[in-house]
């Protein structure tokens, strides 16, 4: 499996994940004028990685948005779908939501997040 790396434009993410590292990175200001065209390849990818995931490694999701629109919201809460289900199963994946220390939106849309979530671990990383 090879990495992805989708660069960012003025209205889509980062996106860097790899296999071997098992840190993955979304990072950026997501409102892609359609979000599920432009995050096809990005789940592809992850249904592959899961699939292939040992239960012992420990993989890190870093999401570093500082701004997502609601057709994005959905791509996140498809993505902690994944990995809630992966969690149950017995991965060990943890999600670091990282938010600058003036943007409090972004923070409580990461604690809703978690809250929704009984098996995916989530940390708050402050910038």
């Amino acid at each position: 499996m090879t990495k992805l790396h989708i660069k960012a434009t003025k209205s889509s993410p980062e996106i860097l994940l790899d296999p071997l590292s098992h840190q993955h990175v979304l990072k950026g200001e997501s409102y892609p004028e359609n979000s599920l065209e432009f995050y096809r390849e990005f789940f592809d990818w992850i249904d592959s990685y899961i699939i292939i995931l040992e239960d012992i490694q420990e993989v890190i999701f870093n999401i570093e948005l500082i701004y997502f629109n609601s057709s994005s919201s959905k791509v996140l809460m498809d993505l902690f779908d994944i990995f809630d289900d992966a969690c149950e199963d017995g991965k060990n994946i943890t999600v670091n939501w990282v938010y600058g220390e003036d943007n409090d939106a972004i923070l409580e849309y990461g604690e809703e997040f978690a809250e929704d979530y009984e098996n995916l671990k989530f940390n708050f990383v402050v910038i």
